[in-house]
């Protein structure tokens, strides 16, 4: 059997037909025999180019609403007979089965059916089963036959097809059927899951049918790859392509801005997925000055991201530090004049969109998947559990600790005045070494810690984070609770007039 095959027929039975207008009209001009089926036969004969309707191939007609069109031995044996297997042959011609070179498929959108909302009944009626039934069977048979899957493939197999007057090359047909089963994979996987949503199954089935490769992975010597929809997120506007570690980074980023989304202006800076910066004030502008100033060291070629747009006097300020990408909801016409001045710096804006619910991690020979940490402490969380309740600015304060100590690695303390983040001690195997880290930190770059809160990601076994805390002049604490010696801490904050509150929801972040 040759590998080139010249297609002297295609079946078409597609959802969009955008695109495929050039396809019918390249089969007309090569003598290529169209079969088809309810609309997409209409509109090939709205073009004016001969169709052969299914129906009389199989001598039934579209049943049951459209449900049942193609599943028919006739359909399926001109897809799945071997050209080089003699009994299959003679069968085509004892059953007076056409051979069917070319299908074309595109199915019904479930994925966009599911997202819009549509009623249970309209999502069900989008799993298609006579297109992914075709898809699978062509992509069976490369051999013999090219699969077109999905619209997106419409001008590849067009180059293809116009090529060499109609031949395939077994190379074309098999590339073809590796796309055809990607599709009809993701297709079942979002299926099941929105069958699944509850977890009724304890089952993990995670398809992405867009990626790209990375310059490397955390380090030069390891490949990295990105699969997920970009675009669907961020809106590029300069720069240079982002790397693996950028994209933790934006990611921890835009989690963690997310908490200060309905704030007054906000802004962060990050470095290594942790807030080496962040500060809320009137303006953005603001904002930022005094963000930068929790820690400029830090900030050198950090991530920097605010929750409103940014104008030229916050570019200004932005364009005199080196940072490896700017994520805003929108900017001015002459911020990004200015934001632009640097090429390698990315500039991005960060569109509005939900963002998944779950978290995937690979761990051992297998992966871990939890829920997302959705729990924000508010007011209405708030156990006073000490003598002195703290002031309306101390609860701001802790408030708004509580929302960074979420995001920050743990074990982690956050020491936080006037809405502006003082220091933080991140990833350290005690809390006391947290604390201390914090304070040292605070002390180099000049902070007075006199009135400040301190928020922690998990309990106090011990009140000794207390203690030093109200000796570093922090007047207010913010914590889970949840120890078997709570009361410790609370006794010792009642001795030394300093106020207490518990949220009952632990922060770790691993």
């Amino acid at each position: 059997m040759s590998s080139t095959k010249k297609a002297t027929s295609a079946l078409i039975s597609v959802f969009h037909k955008d695109g495929l207008e050039p396809i019918v009209k390249k089969f007309a001009e090569l003598g290529i025999t169209i079969y088809s089926t309810g609309g997409t036969e209409t509109f090939i004969k709205n073009l004016g180019i001969n169709v052969i309707p299914v129906e009389e191939v199989t001598s039934y007609p579209s049943i049951l609403g459209g449900r049942v069109k193609t599943l028919h031995p006739k359909v399926f044996g001109g897809i799945l007979n071997r050209q080089d297997n003699e009994s299959d042959v003679a069968q085509l011609e004892e059953f007076q089965i056409p051979q069917l070179d070319i299908v074309i498929v595109d199915l019904y959108p479930f994925e966009k059916t599911v997202a819009s909302g549509a009623s249970e009944q309209d999502i069900i009626e989008k799993i298609d089963i006579g297109g992914i039934s075709l898809i699978r069977a062509a992509a069976k048979n490369f051999k013999d036959v090219l699969c077109v899957s999905s619209m997106e493939d419409y001008g590849d197999f067009l180059n293809v097809i116009s090529s060499d007057g109609g031949n395939t090359t077994l190379e074309d047909r098999k590339r073809f059927a590796a796309k055809a089963f990607n599709v009809s994979s993701h297709y079942d996987t979002a299926i099941f899951n929105y069958f699944n949503k509850d977890n009724q199954e304890t089952v993990l089935k995670i398809s992405e049918t867009t990626g790209q490769v990375l310059r490397y992975g955390e380090n030069p010597h390891q490949k990295g790859f990105f699969f997920g929809d970009f675009d669907a997120i961020f809106t590029k506007l300069h720069g240079k392509e982002l790397s693996y570690n950028n994209l933790l980074d934006v990611d921890a980023a835009v989690n963690l801005i997310n908490e200060f989304k309905n704030d007054d202006p906000t802004f962060a800076i990050l470095k290594h997925n942790n807030a080496c910066g962040l500060a809320t004030r009137d303006t953005i502008h603001s904002a930022y000055v005094d963000a930068l100033a929790g820690d400029p060291v830090s900030a050198f070629g950090g991530i920097l991201i605010s929750n409103v747009e940014i104008d030229k006097a916050t570019a200004d300020e932005i364009h005199n530090l080196f940072c490896e990408v700017v994520i805003a909801p929108s900017y001015s016409e002459e911020a990004l004049q200015v934001l632009k001045g640097k090429k390698n710096r990315i500039i991005l804006i960060l569109n509005e969109i939900e963002l998944p619910d779950t978290i995937v991690r690979s761990c051992l020979n297998g992966v871990l998947v939890q829920e997302k940490d959705s729990k924000t402490d508010a007011l209405a969380d708030l156990q006073y559990v000490t003598n002195k309740q703290p002031s309306k600015s101390e609860i701001e304060d802790l408030i708004f600790a509580s929302k960074l100590c979420k995001h920050t690695k743990s074990n982690t303390i956050v020491l936080a005045k006037n809405k502006q983040l003082c220091a933080s001690g991140t990833g350290q195997t005690s809390r006391v070494d947290a604390l201390n880290q914090a304070i040292h930190k605070a002390a180099s770059f000049k902070f007075d810690l006199n009135g400040a809160v301190m928020a922690s990601d998990a309990f106090f076994p011990f009140p000794d984070c207390v203690e030093i805390a109200n000796k570093s002049g922090i007047t207010s604490v913010i914590q889970p609770g949840g120890s078997i010696k709570d009361q410790l801490s609370v006794d010792y904050c009642n001795e030394n007039d300093v106020a207490m509150v518990m949220t009952g929801t632990r922060h770790f972040k691993h």
